[in-house]
Parts: structure tokens; sequence; C-alpha cells
């Protein structure tokens, strides 16, 4: 199986997972046979900057991707990824390595749209680079997502 993971640096299994699949420079492509890792490629996104709906998940398939791991995604991005045969995963955060596991030991699966990029969530096309100048929009969707994993590091403390 070959996972991708959207991270904001290059530095493999310990490169830190990126909040938004669509706007990370970098995907990590992990090949993995159980729960063992057979093999690590970090991958710079050919669309850091500017995409249009459809070119990443086209990208991520092009690579022979079978999951998708992030901290979030559009719901475009969802039904893009499904007709692609490739399984979405969103709530993703931390390293790859643990992101990795969490997916491998069943504790990090299933996909739901980011809630607070408005953009993402339009019916229409935006226009050419649009994701990306929306700036109060990421931020906003990044400081949502941090307080979601926040949330659940403090659930994970509280059983131990």
């Amino acid at each position: 199986m070959r996972i991708a993971v959207s991270v904001d640096e290059s530095s493999g299994l310990d490169s830190v997972v990126s909040p938004h699949f669509g706007r990370c420079p970098y995907y990590v492509f992990v090949d993995v046979e159980g729960r063992e890792v057979k093999d690590v490629q970090v991958v710079a996104s050919p669309f850091y900057g500017q995409h249009q709906p459809g070119q990443v998940p086209g990208f991520i398939h092009s690579k022979g991707a079978n999951v998708m791991l992030t901290g979030g995604m559009g719901s475009r991005a969802i039904q893009f990824f499904h007709q692609l045969g490739i399984e979405p995963v969103t709530g993703a955060y931390g390293t790859v390595r643990l992101a990795l596991e969490q997916y491998l030991g069943g504790e990090l699966q299933g996909a739901a749209a980011c809630s607070t990029s408005q953009t993402h969530q339009a019916e229409d096309v935006p226009p050419e680079g649009e994701y990306e100048q929306d700036e109060v929009g990421r931020l906003r969707e990044e400081a949502e997502m941090l307080r979601q994993q926040l949330e659940d590091v403090t659930r994970r403390l509280e059983r131990l």
C-alpha cells in the first residue's frame, strides 16, 4: 500500500503534517506492507502556491497512492479522491510517523471537509489561485485544526 501525506518540510518520516493537503510544499509517499515501512519518498508539490480543483488529487493518483493522509481538505477534494479510488483521511497531525501509526492502528480514519474555509465549501470553482490568496481564511482553518488537535490530545491524556 502507498500512503501519501501532506507535509510542511522535507524530512521524511519526521516531517510535520500540513493542515491542508493542497497548500503544502511537499508530499511524503510511504510504501508499507502490513505495518512495516518499506520505502519513503519526499516529493515537492508541483502546485505549491497555486492549484486548480482536481490537480493535486490527480498528482497524488499519478504517484500511485492508495491513501491520502492530511490535516484537512475541502469537500470537492474529498470527492476527487473518491473518484480516483484513493481513500482520503483527514485529521492527521504531528509527524508523518505519528500519522502513519494512527492510521495503521485504526485510530485515524475517514474524511470530513474543512469547516472554517468558506472558499473550499463553495459550489462554484474559485478563480485561479484564490485558495492561496485568502490568507485570513487559511489561518482560521489552521487555527481550527490546531484547536481540534489539542482537544484530541487532551482526551487521550485524560484516558491515561
